[in-house]
């Protein structure tokens, strides 16, 4: 017998184990000293919070991801996913529709509130005289602050109105609504005849308590790879794939990986870029990606959905990544295709997908917003509940005849990418998880002062909610931001 073995062995033995002679053919193929060490001292603290006192054969085949550990659900449920609803209207009947479910849906959702029994149409609040304080809801068209007050003017199918606020905590308030969302607002009359607005209401996500999962699995949250791009991480993403199929205890126990988008860097996205791209097609981007994956064990669950360099439609909702460009992506038993945004059950945790687009408008018009803190836009995203609000700006929205980026169903997690800053946050119970990105900084970025954090794999543990992260880059102070 090895020594190396032996003394793994009598590790064992000493906490009280017997070793089952099938177990011994495994542990003796294994020649890392440390490895071996490592898998008896998991399996013996594992076994012992079992009260199970005997190492076999299939302990070590389950943990060596020789045999599947049965004990480890990897359910996956697409709760939304825009791909098979994309039906674009056409002109301008097809964004009064998009706007007008935009309006009712969200509209449903502050109906909940007490106040929403005191809403009245805009046009009835224009042409009444006001006793007592009214509610209206509608779309924010414009934002003014001047001097000492702030005009909001408000739409509903009604028709539209100016409201002046003179609080200067509502006018706070009022500087971080974004334009185009909906907002409930208190109304009263003003001394010169106009209107005064007296509070603000957001439709906003309530305290919840959040689902888990009964199986204590993992998650992995990644995003932004850029594969094709010479600025791809490819060595520290190869080295992430081959720890997912290490015996290391929690990759071992890992069962989903989620891409939210970007998986590849396109092409013809911005000029030039042909000069920073290895892979000069779309097909041969999508390939390398495939094969890649294809390294990802097959118990493992991976669901891609497409960003703003993706092939196919760029406006927002975007279906997902089209399969004439890699049909292999979309055959593979193991891997799920969805569009921007996308819902998804894993194990009953609900995770709300979106690439994050949006987060370019919203830094820009909203003051104390950067692309430092992406968690922080993410919160303005929820308490709009709407994933895009912003019509018209960088970010395009197709006239679809209903609103897909409502917030209808609250999620567990929220999963964004884009902006390649890895953040960690908590809103109102919800996870909000920036993955970040495995690109490193690109010329584009440098010029403009940004500095990204890539490549770190998010890994969240769905029954307990603790959260992990591992660092493949050889930058030492690459931090995880929360």
């Amino acid at each position: 017998m090895k020594k190396e073995l032996s003394f793994a062995l009598n590790y064992a033995l000493n906490k009280g184990f017997q070793i089952h002679p099938d177990a011994f053919k495994i542990l003796d193929e294994i020649t890392d000293v440390k490895q071996l060490e490592k898998i008896i001292k998991e399996i013996v603290k594992e076994k012992t919070r079992q009260k199970k006192f005997q190492i076999n054969q299939n302990d070590l085949e389950t943990y060596l991801g020789i045999k599947d550990d049965p004990s480890l659900l990897n359910e996956i449920k697409i709760l939304s996913d825009p791909t098979s609803k994309v039906t674009s209207g056409e002109g301008v009947k097809g964004y009064n529709a998009l706007f007008s479910s935009r309006f009712n849906k969200l509209k449903r959702i502050v109906s909940d509130r007490p106040e929403s029994k005191m809403i009245k149409a805009i046009s009835v609040v224009k042409t009444t005289k006001l006793e007592n304080d009214v509610y209206v809801c509608g779309l924010l068209t414009t934002r003014n602050a001047e001097r000492n007050i702030t005009k909001l003017v408000l739409e509903d199918p009604s028709g539209s109105f100016e409201g002046i606020i003179f609080d200067e905590e509502l006018q706070k308030t009022a500087g971080t609504l974004l334009i185009d969302q909906f907002v409930m607002a208190r109304v009263a009359s003003a001394k010169n005849s106009g209107l005064m607005i007296k509070d603000l209401i957001l439709p906003d996500i309530p305290d919840q308590k959040i689902n888990k999962s009964e199986s204590e699995v993992y998650a992995v949250f990644l995003s932004d790879l850029h594969i094709g791009s010479k600025y791809f991480m490819e060595d520290e993403l190869i080295e992430f794939v081959t720890w997912i199929s290490s015996p290391d205890p929690v990759a071992r126990k890992v069962r989903f990986v989620l891409i939210g988008g970007d998986i590849v860097d396109g092409v013809g996205i911005y000029p030039n870029q042909n000069k920073e791209l290895v892979c000069q097609t779309i097909e041969e981007q999508l390939q390398k990606a495939e094969d890649l994956l294809d390294k990802i064990p097959k118990n493992v669950k991976i669901i891609i959905m497409p960003g703003n360099h993706d092939p196919g439609r760029r406006a927002l909702p975007q279906p997902a990544i089209p399969q004439k460009y890699n049909s292999g992506l979309w055959e593979r038993e193991n891997i799920e295709m969805v569009g921007n945004p996308a819902l998804i059950s894993l194990n009953g945790v609900k995770v709300l997908m979106f690439h994050g687009q949006s987060i370019d408008d919203i830094v820009k018009t909203t003051p104390g917003l950067s692309y430092d803190r992406p968690t922080d836009v993410m919160k303005n995203l929820l308490r709009a509940r709407h994933l895009s609000p912003v019509y018209g700006s960088s970010t395009p929205i197709a006239p679809e005849v209903e609103d897909l980026l409502v917030i209808e169903d609250i999620p567990d997690i929220f999963h964004v990418g884009h902006v390649h800053k890895a953040q960690l946050d908590m809103y109102k119970g919800i996870l909000l998880v920036n993955s970040g990105s495995w690109q490193k900084q690109t010329p584009f970025q440098a010029s403009v002062g940004m500095v990204p954090n890539p490549g770190l794999a998010i890994i969240v543990n769905l029954k307990t909610f603790q959260v992990f992260h591992e660092n493949y880059s050889s930058n030492s102070n690459n931090v995880l931001q929360s």
